[in-house]
């Protein structure tokens, strides 16, 4: 899942991770479970209380971590599992660092042709989550920033031809239904 701050990564990853042999990592969940008193937390609330990205190294590190917990616990089956990630690769450093770990199949590009469409929904799930890094409006227009200068650039790594362009300005539900459709064409 790729996309903007606020485009419906987390929720259409989350539904589509619902799905038999599909498994949802989303890389924000998994830094937002850290405790804050701990090293890594640290460094995640400093660069996300900024709108700014964690750092590649530690964010691979993470990333890395919660997937041998998946597999460990029993949740992600690697062998008959596809992996859905949302929020990671963030950046051209870490698609480099990640390609030979990772086989993408498909790049569901979510976008969105209102800003304030973005804008509003991460003040929602600020107020639903307890997403405090989504209440600020300065730090939502520096994550916006952020996605255009950093993390936009990795679908041209990623290439045209993996590239699924879908539009999330109509209702979730017709969002999903596209996801799905993209689905099934690589099954």
């Amino acid at each position: 899942m790729f996309g903007a701050p606020g485009s419906g990564k987390g929720t259409h990853g989350r539904a589509l991770g619902a799905i038999p042999n599909f498994f949802h990592c989303a890389c924000g969940d998994a830094f937002r479970s850290l405790r804050p008193e701990t090293e890594l937390g640290k460094i995640f609330l400093q660069y996300s209380s900024q709108g700014q990205l964690v750092p590649d190294k530690p964010t691979i590190e993470l990333w890395q971590r919660a997937i041998e917990n998946s597999i460990r616990a029993g949740h992600f089956h690697p062998e008959t599992d596809t992996l859905v990630l949302d929020g990671i690769p963030r950046n051209l450093g870490q698609a480099q660092m990640l390609k030979d770990t990772l086989n993408v199949v498909a790049v569901f590009y979510l976008t969105s042709a209102k800003r304030e469409n973005l804008v509003a929904r991460m003040q929602r799930r600020a107020l639903k989550d307890n997403r405090l890094d989504d209440a600020n409006l300065d730090v939502i227009r520096e994550r916006l920033v952020t996605y255009e200068k950093e993390t936009k650039p990795v679908l041209s790594f990623y290439g045209k031809e993996l590239v699924r362009r879908i539009n999330t300005d109509g209702e979730p539900v017709e969002t999903f239904f596209a996801v799905l459709k993209h689905v099934v064409t690589l099954r």
